[in-house]
């Protein structure tokens, strides 16, 4: 562990409940935790149209810059910043700007294929699954992207059958062997959300001690 830094990764199908996880984790720790999230690190496509971009795969790994994603989260555990890239779900294009990250006491590192390259799930410390039923999680993606991303029901079902689940069956679930843990129903699931915390906490007071 660099410079008494824990980075826990959190992965787990589309609507799983790892964003529910990790918000009660970050309500419970605060101003200690840092979010790195894979979802920015979609690759950058000026070239195509809005168009060809929406035909695009979003659920294969090469579909982000996965090796910059863990280039920072190296420089992460080394103590430096980085300037995160920014990802715009509404052009299905990365924005031009950019979101300061510094490293703090706790690194959250979230996303649903952070654990199939080898490479990034090596830089974690905790590597947690998310395990939810499908129905669930696709009621779950419906609302989201429907609410926060300007998307058609249309659209969500097509995307979700089309690439999606098979995509999830092919990288998503395979990667769940890398996990430690395995949570059912993410956040809501309060006895491994009491594990994961007690886990923190002795991190956190471990990094108290040795500054004393």
């Amino acid at each position: 562990m660099e410079n008494n830094i824990l980075v826990i990764g959190i992965a787990g199908g589309t609507g799983s409940g790892k964003t529910t996880l990790m918000d009660n984790l970050i309500d419970k720790f605060g101003d200690v935790v840092t979010v790195l999230s894979h979802d920015n690190y979609y690759r950058r496509h000026d070239e195509l149209t809005y168009a060809q971009r929406c035909g695009l795969n979003y659920d294969e790994p090469d579909s982000l810059e996965t090796e910059l994603m863990a280039e920072h989260l190296t420089k992460l555990r080394r103590g430096e910043a980085i300037d995160c890239p920014i990802y715009d779900f509404t052009v299905h294009n990365r924005s031009d700007k950019t979101m300061r990250i510094v490293p703090k006491q706790v690194i959250i590192v979230e996303g649903i294929l952070i654990f199939e390259n080898e490479a990034l799930r090596n830089l974690m410390d905790i590597r947690v699954f998310v395990d939810t039923d499908a129905d669930i999680r696709l009621c779950r993606r419906i609302a989201r992207d429907v609410t926060e991303r300007g998307r058609t029901l249309e659209s969500v079902l097509t995307q979700y059958q089309q690439t999606v689940k098979p995509m999830h069956e092919r990288y998503v679930e395979p990667s769940k062997k890398f996990a430690h843990i395995v949570v059912p129903e993410g956040g809501k699931n309060f006895v491994a959300l009491d594990m994961i915390t007690g886990r923190i906490q002795r991190h956190l007071e471990e990094v108290c001690d040795t500054k004393v």
